[in-house]
């Protein structure tokens, strides 16, 4: 029976482990990449022209409370295509180690998972306490960088439009949600209707949009999509009816009403506060 454990099982079949060295906080893991060739990530064509080697280091899930790196021995290749504008580039795994990465895929999915269920300066100290090198920072800039990396998402010829604050009173966005799935397909920086036009332009397909009362967000329909129709949400409708009647009852009844001691007389609101709220029974 065996009792020791195996590193290469938790590896790739492409990345073979050549050394393991450990200290009393890290671990250590030099390993060796056994590619024939590698695909340019500008123009996408196989290169199997080797450039030159180098030494990654790269961040892996802890072992047993400890950090851990692996010394990557890469390749970098040559691109094949004489279009391309890229020279050379760096070799990598799919699924395991990315262009220009200093984490491995699965560590960099575990931070992501963990942030997106707490937050980024939270998931930056339950890191540090699992010895997993990282700051808040660090983090906001991988979820940005997935976030872009992101096929654009396809939505129907309905939409809903509203802005929502990033930090309230500081920053806003705006959020389009297709009104069929119920589901968002993008979020826009700013709410003055410049990004919202930029979008519009790129989905032209759109028939009907549901938004609130926004003057910025009506003039960007109307200028990329004269033909749409606007619908006023039904939010803003209510809020707009609660408005109206709370400025009819304020115009009509007085201030404040007094109730009489004896309940069998009727109140009457006093002529000093009717005279503020009504200037035709003055004098």
């Amino acid at each position: 029976m065996k009792d020791t454990l195996e590193l290469q099982k938790f590896y790739p079949e492409e990345i073979g482990i050549t050394e393991v060295t450990q200290n009393e906080k890290e671990i250590y893991i030099h390993v060796s990449v056994q590619s024939k060739n590698c695909t340019c990530p500008k123009c996408g064509v196989a290169s199997e022209h080797k450039h030159g080697t180098y030494k990654r280091k790269l961040q892996d899930l802890p072992i047993l409370g400890r950090t851990t790196y692996l010394i990557v021995n890469a390749y970098e290749y040559q691109c094949d295509n004489s279009s391309c504008d890229v020279t050379t580039f760096v070799e990598n795994v799919d699924g395991f180690l990315n262009y220009y990465s200093r984490m491995t895929e699965r560590c960099e999915d575990f931070i992501c998972t963990l942030a997106l269920e707490t937050s980024c300066e939270g998931s930056a100290r339950i890191c540090r306490s699992m010895n997993l090198k990282t700051s808040g920072d660090s983090i906001i800039r991988l979820l940005t960088k997935r976030y872009v990396a992101q096929p654009e998402v396809p939505c129907g010829s309905i939409i809903g439009v509203d802005d929502f604050a990033f930090k309230k009173r500081h920053t806003y966005g705006t959020i389009i949600v297709d009104e069929a799935t119920h589901k968002p397909v993008a979020i826009l920086d700013g709410r003055d209707g410049k990004t919202l036009k930029e979008w519009l332009s790129n989905n032209k397909h759109v028939k009907a949009v549901t938004r609130d009362r926004a003057s910025a967000y009506s003039t960007a329909i109307k200028e990329i999509l004269p033909d749409a129709m606007q619908i006023a949400d039904r939010f803003h409708l209510h809020q707009n009816l609660l408005e109206a009647i709370r400025n009819t009852i304020s115009s009509v009844l007085p201030v404040d009403i007094r109730i009489p001691s004896d309940s069998n007389s009727i109140a009457e609101p006093s002529v000093e506060n009717d005279s503020k709220k009504n200037a035709i029974q003055c004098g």
